[in-house]
C-alpha cells in the first residue's frame, strides 16, 4: 500500500456533477470529502434557479445519484417535467447531500485557493506519484488528498464584453452598470431592470433567456426598452432548429426570441463587436468598432464563461492551447466542429493530465467550449471514479446518447460569442410534454404560449453544466 492509498478523493465543488462524483465513489465504497465555496450544494445553479432547463426531469438525475438516493426512500419527481434550476438543487441535491452516504462529507464554505503535491513543488518529479495531493482552502487549513477531482465549473469567471477576448476599453469602469449571465429580470432583480434601457451582448441561449424576460417586463412597465448586440451578421445561432430542435424548449427558445426581433420588441443591432464603453450621466454608451454605439441604462454581459485553473498551478496540467481543456478532449469539443449534440462520448482516458490523479470533470474540462451538457458531466463523473477504482474496463465503456440540434451549435469561426449553451427557458405559463422521449438527453413535444412572470424562484451556471 501506497502512502496515498491512506487518503480520501477530493472532490471540489458540490454542483451536480461534483456531487455525482461522490455518488460513484460512495457506490464503490471510497473513501471522499466534498470541499464546497458556498453555504449549499450547487450554489452556481442556485443563482441561476430562476431558469428552466431545457431537458426533463429524467436526463438530469445521475444514475449512481439516483440509486443511492431511491435507496433510502427518495421518490423521484415527474421524469417528463422540465424543472428549474432551483427545483434541481431543492428536490434532488440537497437530499442527496443528506444521504447517510454522504452526510458529513460535504464541507460547506471551504474555498480551495491552491492545490500540490505535498512537499513538492511543479519542478520535482522524484517521488512525484507516490506522494500525496495537498489542498489549501482560503482559511488556510491544508488537506490531503489521494486524488483530486475538479468540479468547480466556469461561472465564477465570466467572459468579458470586449470583442477580441480582451475586456473593453472602460469595462472595469462601468462594472456597476454590467451585470453577468441570467440575473432573475423578472424576480429579484427586477428593479434594475424595469422601466430602463437594457443592451444585452451575446449569441448563446443564456441571452436569449434574458432577451426573453426583459420583453416581458416591457409589457407590464412603460419605459422598459430591450436592445441585443451579437457579433456575427445573423443571429442565426440563437435562432436555432426552431422544430427540428431534439430538445423542444430549447428550439421554442429560439423561435420566441426571432418572433419578438421581428415585431420590433427586441432591437438587434448585429454586427456589433464591443470595443469600448463610456460612462455618460448615469447612462453607458457601448461602441463596437465599427464605430455604431448604444446608449443604454444597463448592460447584461451573456458572453460566456471561461475556465480558471489557478489553483492548479503547481500541477503539472497539458492544457490545449485554444480550449483550455485537455489535448485529448480538445478535438472532440471545438465548436468550430461541434455541437453539444454531436460531441463524442468520453471519460477518463481523454480527461487525464500528466499529473496523475487528478482530473477536471464538468464544464471546467470542457474548457473555453460551449457545448457542455450536465449528462456528459455525469458520465465523465462515472468514468474516472471508475479508473479510480481500478475498474479499467468499466472505466473505458464510455456510453453517451446526444441529440442532434442546430440550436446547440456554435458560430465561433464566424466570430460568434462563446456562451454557456445549455441552458433553459424562463418560467413559462403553461408546458405540455408528450411522452415517448427517443433520444438520450430530451425530446418530446413541448408548447411554450407566450412567456409569463417565472413564478419560482432560486441560482449557478450554465443550466447544464456544474
Amino acid at each position: 500500500m501506497s502512502t496515498q492509498d491512506t487518503f480520501p478523493t477530493v472532490v471540489i465543488g458540490a454542483g451536480p456533477v461534483g456531487l455525482a462524483a461522490a455518488a460513484h465513489l460512495a457506490e464503490r465504497g471510497l473513501d471522499f470529502l466534498v470541499l464546497e465555496a458556498g453555504d449549499g450544494p450547487a450554489a452556481a445553479m442556485a443563482a441561476w434557479g430562476h431558469v428552466r432547463v431545457f431537458s426533463p426531469w429524467r436526463y438530469n438525475l445521475d444514475a449512481a445519484a439516483r440509486r443511492l438516493l431511491e435507496a433510502d426512500g427518495w421518490i423521484a419527481p415527474d421524469l417528463a417535467q422540465l424543472p428549474l434550476g432551483a427545483q434541481i438543487v431543492e428536490d434532488y441535491l440537497l437530499p442527496l447531500t443528506k444521504l447517510p452516504a454522504l452526510a458529513g462529507r460535504v464541507r460547506y464554505g471551504a474555498r480551495v485557493v491552491a492545490i500540490s503535491r505535498d512537499g513538492l513543488d511543479r519542478v520535482r518529479s522524484t517521488g512525484r506519484e507516490q506522494a500525496p495531493f495537498l489542498i489549501r482552502l482560503a482559511d488556510g487549513q491544508e488537506l490531503t488528498a489521494k486524488a483530486v477531482i475538479d468540479a468547480t465549473g466556469t461561472w465564477p469567471t465570466p467572459n468579458v464584453l470586449g470583442g477580441s477576448g480582451l475586456p473593453a476599453h472602460g469595462e472595469p469602469e462601468a462594472a456597476a452598470y454590467i451585470d453577468t449571465a441570467l440575473p432573475d429580470v423578472l424576480g429579484r432583480d427586477r428593479d434594475r431592470f424595469a422601466g430602463r434601457h437594457t443592451l444585452v451582448v451575446g449569441a448563446g441561449h443564456s441571452a436569449a433567456n434574458t432577451l426573453l424576460a426583459l420583453a416581458q417586463l416591457a409589457t407590464e412597465v412603460p419605459g422598459t426598452q430591450v436592445s441585443w448586440a451579437i457579433r456575427t451578421g445573423a443571429a442565426t445561432r440563437t435562432y436555432g432548429g426552431g422544430d427540428a430542435d431534439a430538445l423542444p424548449a430549447r428550439g421554442a427558445l429560439g423561435t420566441r426570441v426571432r418572433a419578438l426581433v421581428d415585431s420590433g420588441a427586441i432591437t438587434l443591432h448585429s454586427g456589433f463587436s464591443v470595443r469600448s464603453i463610456a460612462v455618460d450621466g448615469g447612462q453607458v454608451a457601448v461602441t463596437a468598432r465599427s464605430g455604431a454605439t448604444v446608449t443604454a441604462d444597463r448592460i447584461v454581459s451573456a458572453t460566456g464563461f471561461r475556465p480558471d485553473h489557478t489553483i492548479a498551478s503547481e500541477l503539472r496540467l497539458d492544457l490545449d492551447p485554444i480550449m483550455g481543456s485537455t489535448r485529448a478532449l480538445a478535438p472532440l469539443i471545438d465548436p468550430n466542429q461541434h455541437s453539444c449534440g454531436t460531441v463524442p462520448p468520453h471519460g477518463v482516458d481523454e480527461l487525464t493530465q500528466p499529473e496523475p490523479g487528478y482530473y477536471a470533470i464538468g464544464a471546467k474540462s470542457y474548457g473555453r467550449a460551449p457545448t457542455f451538457l450536465m449528462a456528459t458531466g455525469y458520465e465523465q463523473a462515472r468514468s474516472v471514479v471508475a479508473a479510480l477504482a481500478g475498474d479499467w474496463d468499466a472505466a473505458r465503456d464510455v456510453q453517451l446518447e446526444l441529440p442532434e440540434t442546430g440550436v446547440c451549435s456554435s458560430s465561433a469561426a464566424l466570430g460568434a460569442e462563446d456562451d454557456s449553451a445549455c441552458c433553459g427557458a424562463p418560467e413559462p405559463a403553461q408546458v405540455q410534454v408528450s411522452r415517448g422521449l427517443s433520444t438520450g438527453i430530451g425530446g418530446g413535444l413541448l408548447t411554450l404560449p407566450v412567456l409569463q412572470p417565472a413564478t419560482e424562484a432560486g441560482n449557478g451556471g450554465g443550466c447544464c453544466g456544474s
